[in-house]
C-alpha cells in the first residue's frame, strides 16, 4: 500500500482508527477456546465487525509468539485474512525490531515479503545501518519508535546533550537524512501531548502511530489538535479498549461499539478542524 492509498481510505471513512490485536487467551470469551485456532476465530470476528470502521490493523507479535508455533500459525492466518478479504486496510507488524543490517534484512524479508505486511515498528536504538534495510522496500512502511507511552519511555527518551537536545529529538532529526526516509512513520504515545508540537516541527509531513488512547489515558482531542497535518498524518491506535469491550459471545459486536464510538469523535474532529 502506498501513502496516498491510506490517505484515500482515511478520507473515505472519515476515520484514522487503529485496532490492536493483542490476543490473550486467558481474557478473550471461553466458547471460543473449543475451537482449534481459538486466536484466529476471535480476530476473525473483529475484523469482520469493525474493518469499515478503521483503517489499520495492528497485531503485536509477541501475542502470536508466546503461543509457538501455533500463535505463529495463527497470525499468519490473521494477515492472510486481511489481505484476502480487506486489501485495502493498512496491515502494522508490530514486532519492534532492530538489528545489525544483514539481520534486518531478513526482519524485512519476513513480515514485507513472506507475511505481506505493510509496516512494521522498529527500535532505532542500532541506528541508520539497523534500519535502512526496511526502508529499502517499496510501498511498504517502517514505523520507528521516537517518543513511547510507557513510564520507563522518559527513563532515556528525553535526556538532553550538551546543546538541550532531547534523545527522541535526534532520533527524529537523525532519520530524516537517511536513504527512503519518506517510507518512514513514527510512534508517538498519547500520554505524552505535550511534546506533540515540537515533534511536528521536526517531521511534520510524516504518519504517526499513537498508541495510549483509552486504556492507558491518552486524549484523542489534545492529540489531534497538534498531531494532524494536511494528510491527516495520525493512526490512532486502540488495543484493549476495543478488542476486549466484552468477554461474552457478543465480543464483537461490543468491539464494534467501541470503534463506532471512537471513530465518531474522530469524524467529528475532521469536520472542525477542516483538515
Amino acid at each position: 500500500m502506498n501513502r496516498q492509498q491510506l490517505i484515500d481510505q482515511i478520507r473515505a471513512k472519515g476515520s484514522f482508527l487503529c485496532i490492536g490485536l493483542d490476543v490473550d487467551l486467558e481474557k478473550i470469551p471461553v466458547h471460543l477456546l473449543k475451537f482449534e485456532d481459538p486466536i484466529f476465530e476471535f480476530n476473525k470476528a473483529i475484523i469482520d465487525a469493525t474493518h469499515d470502521l478503521t483503517v489499520a490493523y495492528k497485531p503485536n507479535t509477541a501475542f502470536y509468539e508466546a503461543y509457538g508455533l501455533k500463535g505463529w500459525a495463527s497470525l499468519v492466518k490473521t494477515i492472510n485474512y486481511l489481505n484476502e478479504k480487506y486489501p485495502e486496510i493498512f496491515t502494522i507488524a508490530d514486532a519492534k525490531r532492530g538489528d545489525i543490517g544483514n539481520t534486518s534484512t531478513r526482519y524485512a524479508k519476513a513480515f514485507f515479503e513472506d507475511m505481506n505486511f505493510d509496516s512494521i515498528t522498529v527500535a532505532p536504538y542500532m541506528g541508520q545501518d539497523s534500519v535502512e534495510p526496511f526502508l529499502a522496500f517499496q510501498d511498504k512502511f517502517t514505523i520507528m519508535l521516537a517518543l513511547t507511552s510507557n513510564k520507563g519511555g522518559l527513563d532515556f527518551q528525553v535526556l538532553k546533550d550538551e546543546k538541550g537536545t532531547t534523545l527522541y529529538e535526534k532520533v527524529l532529526k537523525t532519520s530524516l537524512k537517511w536513504q527512503n526516509s519518506d517510507h518512514l512513520m513514527y510512534v508517538v504515545g498519547a500520554t505524552r501531548p505535550e511534546f506533540f508540537e515540537k515533534i511536528r516541527k521536526i517531521v511534520p509531513d510524516h504518519f504517526l502511530l499513537v498508541p495510549g488512547v483509552g486504556a492507558q489515558g491518552g486524549d484523542l482531542k489534545t492529540v489531534c489538535q497538534c498531531g494532524l497535518n494536511d494528510d491527516i498524518g495520525l493512526l490512532i491506535n486502540s488495543s484493549r479498549g476495543i478488542i476486549y469491550a466484552s468477554a461474552e459471545k457478543d465480543f464483537a459486536q461490543k468491539a464494534r461499539q467501541s470503534a463506532m464510538e471512537l471513530k465518531a469523535e474522530m469524524t467529528a474532529i475532521l469536520a472542525e478542524t477542516n483538515v
